[in-house]
C-alpha cells in the first residue's frame, strides 16, 4: 500500500520537473528571440553616403544580393558543394565545426582558395545558452584555432548552433573578435531528404539581402543546390558572402546579424 500511495507522488514530482525544464527551454528561446538583430541592409545605411566598397566586391546597395550560408562539418559532400558553386559563381559562407576539421583539410584550404568565407559554428556544436562561459569560450576558440592553422586565417564570424544567443555567447564573441550571424531563411534540410521540399522552401522565402541556411551533409542538399542556384539566378540574385552583403560596413564583434 506504502508504495501505492508513493507512486502517485513520485509522478507528481517527475511532472514538475518535466515542465520546469520545458519552461526554462522556452523562456531561452524567448530570450533569444528578443535579442537585438541588425539586417544588412539597415547596417549599410548607416555608413556614411559616398562610402565605397572594397575592390572587387558587389555593392549589395544596387545589386539584388543574397548570401546563402552551410553549416557543418567539411565532410565529402563539401567538393561537390563547390564544384556547382563555382559554375554559378557564388561566392558563399561556410560555418565550421572544429571537431572533424583535421581530417579535411584539403577541403578547408579549398573553401578558401575558393574565394568564399569560413566562419566558426563551434567544436563540439554545443549549445552556448546552456554551458558555462569558459565552455564557449573554448568551443569557439579551438575551431577559430583549428581553422586558422590549416589556412593562416582566423574567423571573425561565428554562427552559434541552432541560432541560440544570450548575453552571455554575445559577451564571449565580443572578446574573440567574432559578430553572430543568424539566417533569415532555413530549408530545415535536416528533416527530410527530399530536395524538391528544400528547394521550395529556399526559393519561397528568398528575398534581398536575405541570408540562406542549409547543412552539406544531410542527403538531400547537394542534389537541391543545381535547382536553387539556377532558380535564384534566372531571378536576378548576386550571390555574396556574408562579409560582402555587409559591405561598406564591417561586422562589428558580439553584434548578432539576421
Amino acid at each position: 500500500m506504502k508504495i501505492l500511495k508513493k507512486r502517485p507522488r513520485l509522478l507528481i514530482l517527475l511532472t514538475l520537473a518535466v515542465v520546469a525544464a520545458v519552461t526554462a527551454t522556452v523562456a531561452m528561446v524567448i530570450q533569444a528571440n528578443k535579442m537585438e538583430t541588425l539586417s544588412p541592409r539597415d547596417e549599410r545605411d548607416r555608413v556614411a553616403s559616398g562610402t565605397g566598397v572594397p575592390s572587387g566586391h558587389v555593392d549589395c546597395r544596387k545589386a539584388k544580393c543574397i548570401a546563402l550560408t552551410f553549416d557543418g562539418n567539411p565532410g565529402e559532400p563539401t567538393d561537390r558543394l563547390m564544384d556547382l558553386l563555382r559554375q554559378y559563381k557564388a561566392p558563399s559562407t561556410f560555418f565550421l565545426e572544429g571537431r572533424r576539421i583535421h581530417k579535411f583539410p584539403d577541403v578547408v584550404r579549398r573553401i578558401a582558395k575558393d574565394g568564399h568565407e569560413i566562419g566558426d559554428h563551434t567544436w563540439t556544436h554545443a549549445v552556448l545558452t546552456d554551458v558555462s562561459d569558459a565552455q564557449i569560450r573554448d568551443e569557439l576558440r579551438r575551431t577559430a584555432r583549428a581553422i586558422s592553422g590549416i589556412t593562416g586565417s582566423e574567423p571573425n564570424l561565428m554562427r552559434p548552433p541552432e541560432g541560440r544567443t544570450d548575453d552571455r555567447v554575445s559577451k564571449v564573441a565580443r572578446e574573440l573578435g567574432m559578430a553572430q550571424v543568424l539566417w533569415t531563411v532555413t530549408a530545415k534540410d535536416y528533416e527530410t531528404d527530399d530536395s524538391a521540399l528544400i528547394t521550395k522552401r529556399v526559393l519561397d522565402g528568398a528575398d534581398r539581402d536575405g541570408i540562406i541556411l542549409l547543412h552539406p551533409l544531410h542527403k538531400g542538399t547537394v542534389p537541391a543546390m543545381p535547382s536553387i542556384l539556377n532558380a535564384l539566378s534566372k531571378q536576378g540574385y548576386t550571390f555574396v558572402t556574408v562579409s560582402q552583403l555587409l559591405d561598406p560596413a564591417k561586422a562589428e564583434p558580439g553584434k548578432i546579424y539576421k
